[in-house]
């Protein structure tokens, strides 16, 4: 357990910037909101707290399976800061739980550099976690992972789906592969039903299936806080919604206010071939697929039309493809498919 602690500081400490305050010997971490350091100057007139947390499911078994165990860290952060900015948020400082049945220094500086890495991209201080070794619950080669995030937003900057109304835009913004959701019924269809194996090529996908299962999460939270930064008095971004198990349906439904519907063009952007690929392996159903995989959209914003093409064009910069994918309308709340 030492030898596993000990590894661990580095990681961590190249998450940290001035705002982390130093405590060589206490029980908790500590960071400062307010600021005034040039170079990470924060000071708040009213803000407010955001706190997520959130898993990484039974992905964890395809790391087991191919021996990577950074990536998952990646995805622990990413479920948590992407979930924050759909608030509008920053997120400030991240927690990790990690639980495995015995001790593995190895094992914990793979997972632990994932999630400092993860961090990194997000711009959020590692400040804290905590290591439980359970021999009697989980089982040899198993291990499971939880994640917590906390950010800030100024309360007049709050983006909670409210301020939605009929011809906005919605903005699907491009995921990275099946990210954190859909694993239990990906690894039926992929192990189970056409018994492949870890390493199998697919020519379909140009890679192995363990690479393509494998892809951590995308993080959006620098491209998004740019765009939001880029309009901080026009309030033109009026919900996020962050697209995970409930696929488009469920998470752009739940941001709705009452009185408005969006209706989404199947065709406008380019599923990537994992979700054919799976879908037609497994004979899974249209309505199945939309509801347990993302579709290639991590993340959908909802926008005023006169700005759609300007925060496309943001996006593009960063490196992040972007469909206009739909629009809002006066209709009961809800989410539907446009007629093809």
């Amino acid at each position: 357990y030492r030898e596993a602690m000990a590894r661990l500081p580095h990681l961590v400490s190249r998450t940290h910037t001035p705002r982390v305050m130093r405590l060589d010997a206490g029980f908790a971490g500590l960071f400062r909101l307010d600021f005034d350091n040039p170079l990470f100057a924060r000071n708040y007139r009213d803000p407010v707290l955001v706190s997520c947390t959130d898993g990484v499911g039974t992905k964890l078994k395809v790391a087991s399976l191919t021996g990577v165990h950074d990536t998952v860290g990646v995805d622990l952060v990413a479920m948590s800061v992407n979930d924050a900015t759909c608030c509008g948020a920053e997120p400030l400082f991240f927690l990790d739980y990690v639980a495995m049945p015995k001790d593995d220094p190895a094992l914990l500086e793979q997972i632990v550099g994932g999630i400092a890495n993860g961090c990194l991209q997000s711009d959020c201080a590692l400040l804290g976690g905590e290591t439980a070794i359970m021999p009697d619950l989980y089982a040899p080669g198993d291990y499971d992972l939880a994640g917590f995030c906390v950010g800030v937003v100024e309360r007049k900057h709050v983006i909670d789906g409210s301020a939605i109304v009929p011809d906005d835009v919605l903005i699907g913004v491009a995921s990275a592969g099946l990210h954190s959701n859909g694993f239990s019924l990906a690894r039926k269809i992929v192990f189970e039903i056409a018994g492949l194996s870890i390493d199998e090529h697919i020519e379909e996908l140009q890679q192995t299936v363990g690479q393509a299962l494998i892809e951590p999460t995308r993080i959006y939270v620098r491209p998004v806080r740019q765009v939001l930064n880029n309009y901080r008095r026009k309030h033109v971004v009026h919900g996020i919604a962050h697209i995970t198990g409930g696929g488009l349906h469920e998470n752009i439904e739940r941001i709705l206010p009452e009185g408005v519907e969006v209706v989404i063009d199947r065709n406008s952007w380019s599923v990537p071939p994992i979700f054919t690929w799976l879908q037609r392996l497994g004979e899974v159903d249209q309505d199945e697929m939309d509801r347990v995989f993302n579709m290639g959209l991590g993340m959908v914003l909802i926008v005023s039309p006169y700005y759609a093409e300007s925060i496309r064009s943001q996006l593009k910069r960063s490196g992040l493809p972007s469909w206009e994918i739909g629009r809002a309308q006066e209709g009961s709340r809800g989410v539907s498919w446009a007629e093809e």
